[in-house]
């Protein structure tokens, strides 16, 4: 189901800096809390919101990438715990106060069902107070298949909602693309 990123994070910093309007959402918030990055990947957001006050959980099945995060945060001396893990077979989300979830849902006929049932998972363990954020490339149906989800769950409302471009620059190559995004944010309000 996953795709293997060890060989393509053997180019550090592969997909850049995060989003502006992601570091500006978690700006926003009054308390810094537990975070809990899932498919952290090199850690693009992890670094970030370490930098500005949370601590962050990492969890990434690529070796490289946890291993480049790991010496990132050891060398800034910032408070990121690294997992090296399968996102899927995770389970503690009632430990965090936020959850972020960034490009990791495709919402492919051959990964739905599991990814459906790992926002599921999340929505129904995390505690109440917890946020939790996807960041989605707005292609296809990705977004309404996300917002078709969380609306089977009463127990959330939608906090925050922001679109976005991102664009990719290829370091090898130079060769550059730009994609739509977007960024949803959900409370869980009731058990």
């Amino acid at each position: 189901m996953s795709v293997n990123y060890d060989k393509h994070y053997h180019t550090e910093n592969l997909f850049g800096d995060p989003y502006p309007e992601l570091i500006s959402l978690y700006s926003g918030f009054e308390k810094r809390g537990q975070l809990l990055d899932l498919g952290c990947g090199q850690g693009r957001d992890a670094i970030a919101l370490a930098k500005i006050g949370y601590e962050v959980t990492g969890v990434d099945h690529s070796r490289v990438g946890i291993k480049q995060l790991g010496r990132v945060a050891e060398n800034l001396n910032l408070p990121i715990k690294c997992i090296l893990g399968d996102i899927y077979s995770f389970s503690d989300f009632d430990r965090y106060d936020y959850i972020l979830l960034d490009s990791i849902f495709h919402f492919r006929k051959n990964e739905r069902e599991a990814e459906i049932n790992l926002v599921s998972d999340i929505i129904s363990q995390v505690a109440v107070g917890a946020l939790i954020t996807v960041c989605i490339q707005d292609t296809g149906k990705k977004v309404k298949i996300l917002r078709d989800v969380i609306a089977t769950h009463k127990s959330v409302e939608l906090y925050d909602s922001r679109s976005l471009i991102y664009t990719y620059v290829d370091q090898s190559s130079g060769h550059s693309s730009q994609s739509k995004y977007q960024i949803v944010t959900v409370e869980k309000r009731v058990v």
